[in-house]
């Protein structure tokens, strides 16, 4: 999952399937927390199966105290990545690069019912265009022939261990230093190392986690 920053105030949201390429899109007036919670319900609503993981890079509106969550009440694993390595996230950055070339440069993109064509255009991408990465298949082509190893919600619910999913913090050191306190606590399990983990992670929360109710803006999608 990503964001773009179309033009000042236009950001496209945009969520690639590693699998199949389907893809979900949303525009948005800001990347926010907020807005990534609407498009979030929205990629759970609209991908044609049940999601195991989702990867972000470390922009901010992946990190509000409300998505990570969200996505564990979904059952989805929480993966970003680490900073300055783009070419972990190639699916949806190169993805990108297409909605560039084959709708923004078509598109105006304060156009009253922009939402309306980015829809349209996430159907004509999904079910109608060959991709060169499928071998001129169309992503509804590739979710076809994977449907028998596809899992199901029952599988995905039956394979999530809430035990196994930690806090993850924006900051990659300090992302990095709450996991080896984590992996301690989990491994030795001693009251020392789980109070170190618990005040670590209230540290990285006072630090740069801060998510009052009060300062949440309700989501900026841009009108269909």
């Amino acid at each position: 999952m990503d964001t773009m920053k179309i033009v000042p105030g236009v950001y496209q949201y945009t969520a690639v399937d590693d699998c199949s390429r389907f893809r979900v899109f949303g525009v948005y007036t800001r990347a926010t927390g907020a807005n990534t919670l609407d498009f979030l319900a929205r990629v759970v609503e609209e991908m044609p199966f049940p999601i195991q993981r989702i990867q972000t890079d470390r922009g901010g509106e992946f990190f509000h105290a409300k998505v990570p969550a969200r996505l564990t009440d979904n059952m989805i694993k929480f993966r970003p990545i680490p900073p300055r390595s783009p070419h972990l996230n190639g699916k949806v950055e190169r993805s990108q690069m297409t909605d560039l070339q084959e709708f923004w440069a078509r598109q105006n993109p304060r156009a009253p019912k922009i939402g309306q064509r980015i829809e349209e255009w996430q159907c004509d991408y999904n079910w109608r265009r060959p991709h060169g990465s499928l071998g001129g298949k169309r992503p509804v082509d590739r979710l076809s022939e994977l449907t028998s190893v596809t899992p199901l919600n029952e599988d995905v619910a039956n394979m999530y261990d809430p035990r196994n999913e930690r806090y993850r913090h924006r900051d990659y050191k300090s992302d990095r230093a709450l996991a080896a306190l984590w992996e301690l606590r989990r491994n030795v399990g001693n009251a020392s190392a789980a109070d170190a983990a618990d005040c670590a992670v209230s540290k990285a929360n006072a630090k740069g986690q801060r998510s009052p109710e009060a300062r949440f803006p309700k989501s900026e999608r841009m009108s269909v």
